[in-house]
């Protein structure tokens, strides 16, 4: 009986016995580590916390196959005006939109959001990050900075939008990815 994990994820669970898929079926998979196994494949009889009511029983993974598409990436580090400028001269030789994180080493909510945003980045190229309290103010005002943590989409050497990130990391994050999908 395979189920179908969240994502390009499959796990292909032991059920020799009954082939049909039962509705109370449920798995936990978990790739902490890298290693993945399932953490548990309830079978009939509802129950929970681990019980087994009413004739259900455990199933065992024969073998889950994971991959992750997203494996974090180190953003560029802008820190001049001059790597601005060929940031975006990329982007326009490219013809791909850059993503540029404005931040700052004190600030809690970018530290939190920046490995966040490396996952994204290994999905789509062109990420950076600037720390605002490392860079000429000249850099800080030509991306118009005022609140941090602020996510740019810049494409063709134009900033295009934007998202301030003060909110729930899993919005933000989502707000990125449709903002990038938006102008890719």
């Amino acid at each position: 009986m395979p189920l179908l994990a969240p994502g390009p994820r499959v796990l292909h669970c032991a059920a020799p016995r009954d082939p049909t898929p039962h509705p109370s079926s449920a798995a936990a998979c978990s790739t902490v580590g890298g290693a993945a196994r399932c953490l548990g494949v309830s079978r009939g009889g509802g129950g929970g916390r681990g019980a087994r009511r009413g004739g259900g029983r455990w199933v065992r993974a024969e073998a889950a196959y994971f991959w992750d598409a997203s494996v974090p990436v180190e953003m560029g580090e802008i820190h001049s005006m001059e790597a601005l400028d060929a940031a975006l001269a990329s982007s326009v030789d490219h013809n791909q939109p850059i993503i540029i994180d404005w931040m700052a080493s004190w600030c809690r909510k970018c530290i939190y959001l920046k490995p966040k945003l490396e996952k994204i980045a290994g999905e789509f190229p062109g990420f950076y990050f600037v720390d605002v309290n490392k860079v000429p103010q000249a850099v800080v005002k030509r991306g118009n900075i005022s609140k941090m943590p602020t996510i740019q989409l810049w494409k063709d050497g134009e900033w295009k939008e934007e998202v301030i990130g003060g909110h729930k990391a899993w919005l933000v994050m989502d707000e990125v990815r449709e903002m990038i999908q938006k102008y890719k």
